[in-house]
């Protein structure tokens, strides 16, 4: 317990001292940082199939790509209504995902359900996971984030 403590202690101090702005209610990401974000079906047709975006300190951009393994991409820049509406998403991270040590949770796509996919670099570290969409294979506190990149990804896309 103790251990738990000291370890969610240093996650919330690292991202309060990397992350936070001048605004108390505002979440950002410094410079040189990034959180990739996005979803993925593969049994599916059409453009919202997979969607990934990079969320900077400034700006957002859309990948073109479209690469299901998440291992190439062509970033464009969207306008700063696109950002504005998706900033808020980093203070959407659980803390528990920043010290999780599986790249896959719960076992995303595999039934036809599609999976998200979080790339969050902070400094030299670079993490990066997939998340199963069905909410009973995957741990509650994922629940709410998940929900708010499909959220922020509809959001986007409208």
């Amino acid at each position: 317990m103790i251990r738990f403590v000291k370890i969610a202690l240093l996650v919330f101090t690292s991202l309060t001292c990397i992350t936070c702005s001048d605004n108390d209610d505002e979440v950002e990401l410094s410079d040189g940082n990034y959180l990739i974000f996005g979803h993925f079906y593969g049994h599916c047709f059409g453009d919202e199939c997979i969607e990934t975006f990079k969320l900077t300190s400034s700006d957002l951009f859309e990948d073109s790509l479209d690469d299901y393994a998440h291992e190439s991409y062509s970033f464009n820049k969207l306008g700063v209504e696109k950002f504005n509406k998706s900033k808020h998403l980093l203070s959407f991270i659980p803390p528990e995902l920043l010290v999780e040590k599986k790249d896959f949770i719960g076992c995303p796509d595999c039934a036809d359900q599609g999976g998200i996919y979080i790339e969050y670099k902070n400094g030299d570290s670079i993490q990066a996971w997939k998340i199963d969409q069905n909410k009973s294979q995957i741990p509650n506190y994922l629940h709410a984030f998940i929900d708010e990149v499909n959220k922020t990804i509809s959001i986007i896309n409208n």
